[in-house]
């Protein structure tokens, strides 16, 4: 195994959120790189196919119910984060092993799993991005019970749409510790036609914060919590130590599935040597498009589909870094062996996903402000002091006044079928990453005057700014608009809405 990079990482998690004045990412800006992108214990649910949607929606979705659930258990586990003579750390894992999962179906086929907690807190697994059906988002305390130790759960649902989507556990009041302690993974549903590719290759981020003898920092750190988050000094992709060496045949096309399961780390990435093709962003396709200046941004809960062809020569090489100080190399990619000869088109889109609405029809849209507030404060006169926060630690957030804690009712209800268009007002000292559960939704401009071009469920809103987004509310259910910064879920950042 290689030797781990235990590099001096920044403190602030907000790299990509700091260095533009825009509070949306326009087209230029998500090419450019702005910051702005953008869970009833030991039993199933019971799935009913929901009533057939006002407009485009998930497909009702009933599993086989002769399919067998696959179990996966999650458990202690070590993993080697710090080269000897420093002990192996004391990590969580799913099946003991320390690569994350990476769970591939076919669109159209069901997901069975049976989860089995063999940790010592309570959990429940969402699956980010998916537009499930509710009893299934996996969010604990509010779609399900929590899976307490020693009990298990079966999630058992038909993904509506192909894309790339992560597994973060999401348990209200405790999603940090199962995070950073190493839960996490890919949910890949596969395309009826996929493209063309010699390689479908994951790659999964995460950080560790780690002590100088390599043991997890303990976790409900009210400072972290109030401010940027749980933030790791030790990176790694698909639970190996950076950069992740991906060697392929002189020519090949590649697919490469990019996915931030950080707790807290917002960055940018960019790619050095490689001419990439983004196809798909948070799980849904896109026109192909080349990043601008070949960065993106890439805060915690955001996927990238991208595709490139090597060059044809041997031992090119290129590599993928996060701006994370003067830049961290996460994967390398060499060319190696025989050339492939087989001639393909150019790099094309993916495809439509017909589920979704053409258009968004803002004209008679239930509109509602939402307004996140709380968090540790900066004194003005004093940019480069720390954060200071005196109030409650386990209310240190709030959305319009309320903080998030299981019990709470529902911020609004709409009729399924309605377009819904949210402002959200950041009125606090940090960007705020975003994700809507159960839905997908345009970024607007500032004038209601039009999108852009492409489909999110996660974005990250700067501090003091305001963003519009509009969906479709077609799947009914009572949905979150959750932090993706697992501290500060934990601590009250998040609401929920009903779709009735």
């Amino acid at each position: 195994m290689p030797q781990a990079r235990f590099a001096s990482l920044p403190e602030s998690p907000e790299v990509a959120a700091s260095d533009t004045p825009s509070d949306r990412p326009s087209r230029r800006g998500l090419l450019g790189g702005v910051a702005l992108l953008g869970l009833l214990p030991g039993r199933a649910w019971a799935q009913t196919a929901p009533a057939k949607p006002a407009g485009p929606g998930p497909a009702p979705a009933t599993p086989a119910p002769a399919a067998e659930a696959k179990p996966l258990v999650a458990g202690p586990a070590k993993a080697r984060l710090k080269p000897e003579p420093a002990p192996e750390t004391e990590t969580w894992a799913f099946d003991g092993k320390s690569l994350p999962p990476t769970l591939r179906v076919k669109l159209g086929e069901s997901v069975r799993l049976r989860v089995e907690n063999r940790t010592e807190r309570p959990l429940s697994l969402h699956w980010h991005g998916v537009r499930n059906q509710n009893p299934m988002d996996g969010v604990g305390g509010v779609t399900q019970a929590p899976i307490a130790p020693g009990a298990s759960f079966t999630y058992a649902f038909t993904p509506p749409d192909a894309g790339t989507f992560l597994v973060r556990p999401l348990v209200v009041g405790g999603s940090s510790e199962p995070s950073g302690r190493g839960l996490a993974g890919f949910l890949v549903v596969e395309e009826k036609a996929p493209p063309a590719v010699d390689r479908d290759i994951p790659l999964l981020m995460q950080d560790w914060r780690l002590q100088e003898d390599g043991s997890l920092l303990p976790f409900g750190q009210t400072a972290f919590a109030a401010a940027g988050g749980r933030l790791g000094n030790l990176v790694t992709v698909n639970g190996q130590a950076v950069p992740e060496a991906i060697e392929a045949r002189p020519g090949s096309r590649l697919r490469l599935r990019l996915g931030n399961a950080c707790n807290a780390r917002a960055t940018r990435i960019r790619f050095d040597g490689l001419k990439v093709y983004v196809a798909g962003v948070d799980g849904q396709p896109t026109d192909t498009f080349e990043p601008l200046r070949a960065t993106l941004p890439f805060p915690p809960g955001t996927r990238y589909d991208l595709l490139l062809d090597l060059p044809a020569e041997a031992e090119a090489k290129g590599s993928i870094t996060a701006l994370v100080g003067t830049g961290l190399v996460l994967a390398t990619l060499t060319t190696k062996g025989e050339p492939v000869t087989e001639k393909r088109p150019p790099i094309g889109p993916i495809g439509d996903n017909k589920l979704l609405p053409a258009e968004v029809k803002l004209q008679n849209a239930v509109r509602r402000d939402i307004t996140i507030t709380g968090g540790a404060t900066i004194a003005k006169d004093k940019p480069e002091a720390e954060p200071v926060y005196t109030g409650d630690p386990a209310r240190i957030w709030a959305v319009n006044g309320a903080n998030g804690v299981a019990g709470i009712p529902p911020l609004f209800t709409v009729k399924r079928g309605q377009v819904v268009v949210l402002a959200i007002r950041n009125d606090t000292a940090f960007p705020q990453a975003l994700h809507l559960h159960g839905h997908a939704f345009r970024l607007l401009h500032p004038l209601d005057d039009g999108w852009e071009p492409y489909w999110l469920d996660t974005f990250q809103l700067r501090e003091g700014r305001t963003a519009r987004i509009a969906f479709l509310a077609d799947n009914p259910g009572r949905w979150l608009l959750s932090a993706t910064v697992l501290e500060r879920f934990d601590t009250g950042l998040w609401t929920s809405f009903e779709v009735a």
